[in-house]
């Protein structure tokens, strides 16, 4: 069947996406299994929560060592059969569980709708971006804008309100730890607009 990647810079929609994706689904009553991956800890386990106040709760979540063979007939045997797969914050994923979930979908029909961030604070690309940048069917970027109005691609990592490029590649943490900037911005460490 298809492998989608929607993915974004911090605050475009991703989760909204999700989750409007799941009701579309729901409201034409076809089933959606709803996964995220457990480093995601932000919403606390089992939940997807959006910025503007929507969640649901997840089927699963994915660990570094889940097996999604395994994991999709676990979840298979509790709610059926789904029509759609959901992944929240698949950045995390490894490049392991994305192969699975590419052979899921080619062998079930079953298409596998996969969002998440491209690439970290450093600009570099997160292992599950990766793999599914080079391996999903259908690619989309969700765009938001930059502090100036241009189109933000980088998220940047704020520590005491400066732009930081050193640290950890996962360092999870919502508007009070990252912001979405452009190129130009992102390179020269400005967060905000001059005062």
């Amino acid at each position: 069947m298809t492998v989608f990647f929607r993915y974004g810079a911090m605050n475009a929609g991703k989760s909204i996406q999700v989750l409007t994706v799941r009701y579309n689904y729901q409201e034409r009553h076809q089933s959606v299994h709803l996964y995220k991956p457990s480093v995601d800890t932000r919403e606390g386990a089992n939940l997807i929560r959006a910025r503007i106040g929507l969640e649901a709760p997840v089927d699963a979540m994915i660990k570094p060592d889940t097996d999604i063979v395994e994991l999709h007939a676990a979840t298979v045997a509790r709610r059926g059969l789904p029509n759609c797969i959901l992944i929240d914050e698949a950045q995390f994923l490894t490049r392991a569980q994305v192969m699975q979930f590419c052979e899921l979908s080619d062998t079930t029909g079953i298409p596998v709708m996969a969002f998440g961030l491209r690439s970290d604070f450093r600009g570099e690309l997160f292992p599950g971006s990766a793999a599914l940048l080079a391996l999903a069917d259908r690619i989309e970027e969700l765009k938001t804008i930059c502090w100036c109005g241009k189109k933000a691609t980088m998220n940047a990592r704020i520590v005491d309100g400066k732009v930081v490029m050193e640290g950890p590649q996962v360092l999870i943490g919502g508007n009070e730890s990252y912001t979405a900037l452009c190129r130009k911005h992102w390179k020269e460490g400005i967060s905000a607009p001059p005062a």
